[in-house]
């Protein structure tokens, strides 16, 4: 049966490329068959419950392309889940005693919707997937086609996540200008806090990035510009444990040699201890509506400072967070390139009404496919024995030379 009509609905955290890929998916359903019409749900499953839709008319195909050049999401996100019955009431998404599973799915019935392309991460394209297994069983066939986003490049078995690169990008861009307060204090501590809940990917792909930058740059130790001092000294990840007082030991000689004491890390690492301090001492620990800590109220960032300022006798300390920065950014064009081939695959899996997650399969040699949602999981760990980062550390973990003491 031919498609009449197409929604497109972006959902969880921002990455850089739901504009980008919502851009590519009207210019290619424009390109192929412009007869097809196109909705987009506003604020992801917050639109889908209220029924809140724009019509992407003639004119807003033809600057379908200008998406490409902006970040965050001109459809809107939201954090939604639709098992979660309590908070969709007190929200006022459904009403009490409705499923919620059910309004969704009868929305879209309504909405007369054929294809479903959702762009998000495990938890937005699974809740898709059971949308359009309720529908099927109530004689409506839905084709749900999704895209994998997120900075943590934590989706299951996708090999790259789209935004991802991006956001590693603009993390060491924002760490350039953070790493360069490391002389607006003798005896400076500066932790730069990256996005990555259970996945220490960014963090360690941004601090390969940074060194990336600072390995091309010229110094002059003459003038107190030592590389040394612009050097990232500690990476810290969730899949790595820290033994804060071995690396204690380890950054107060740092900070005798050269003054200045530079950290990149993942918001995940060390969760669980300060979760457990926390508890422990009665406070309470708040959690999103999927059931995630809220790490922006546990601070990571400060714990480990708490933890390393006393001990490497840190006279003033910085801690900066770039997820805002990095995740609300335009893509680059290593993931337009990325965005483009996954946009326009998902345009032909629903024209031949093939449901899944586009990408890069991992356990079927890399190939571009619409991945079974049943196969779809999140929270994939980062590999840390992965060439490159295993470079990285060994370089990072290495002595730092004598530098002028100017």
């Amino acid at each position: 049966m031919p498609i009449q009509r197409v929604a497109l609905l972006t959902a969880g955290g921002f990455a850089p490329c739901l504009s980008s890929a919502v851009g590519g998916l009207i210019e290619r359903y424009s390109e192929l068959d412009p007869q097809i019409e196109i909705i987009a749900y506003q604020h992801g499953y917050h639109g889908l419950l209220s029924g809140n839709y724009i019509t992407i008319d003639e004119a807003a195909r033809k600057k379908a392309g200008l998406l490409h050049q902006y970040g965050g999401s001109p459809i809107g996100n939201s954090r939604v889940k639709l098992t979660n019955k309590d908070d969709l009431v007190k929200r006022g998404l459904v009403k009490p005693g409705e499923d919620p599973l059910k309004v969704a799915a009868d929305r879209l019935r309504a909405d007369k919707v054929d294809v479903l392309h959702t762009i998000g991460g495990d938890d937005t394209n699974t809740t898709a997937a059971d949308l359009a297994h309720y529908l099927e069983e109530n004689d409506y066939h839905l084709t749900v086609v999704g895209l994998p986003k997120t900075i943590d490049n934590d989706v299951v078995p996708i090999r790259q996540s789209l935004g991802a690169w991006t956001a590693a990008e603009q993390a060491a861009v924002f760490a350039q200008n953070i790493i360069g307060e490391h002389r607006s204090n003798p005896r400076m501590l500066i932790i730069h806090e990256v996005m990555g809940r259970n996945c220490g990917y960014l963090t360690a792909a941004a601090a390969k990035a940074y060194r990336d930058w600072w390995k091309k740059q010229q110094w002059a130790p003459e003038l107190g510009l030592s590389k040394e001092r612009w050097d990232i000294h500690a990476v810290y990840i969730p899949e790595d444990d820290v033994e804060i007082d071995k690396e204690a030991k380890r950054l107060k000689a740092i900070m005798d040699e050269i003054g200045n004491v530079n950290i990149f890390l993942s918001e995940g690492a060390g969760v669980v201890e300060i979760v457990r301090e926390m508890e422990e001492a009665g406070e309470e620990v708040q959690r999103d509506p999927f059931g995630h800590v809220k790490l922006d109220t546990i601070n990571p960032g400060n714990w480990f400072a708490k933890q390393f300022a006393e001990r490497i006798g840190a006279e003033k300390v910085m801690v900066q967070k770039s997820g805002y920065f990095s995740r609300s950014a335009k893509a680059n064009a290593e993931d337009l390139r990325l965005i483009k081939s996954m946009t326009d695959y998902a345009v032909e899996c629903a024209l031949r009404g093939e449901s899944g997650v586009v990408g890069h399969d991992e356990e079927d040699g890399d190939k571009l496919k619409a991945i079974s949602f049943k196969r779809i999981a999140g929270a994939k760990k980062f590999d840390i024995k992965t060439d490159w980062f295993v470079e990285m550390m060994g370089e990072i973990g290495e002595a730092v030379s004598p530098s002028p003491r100017l």
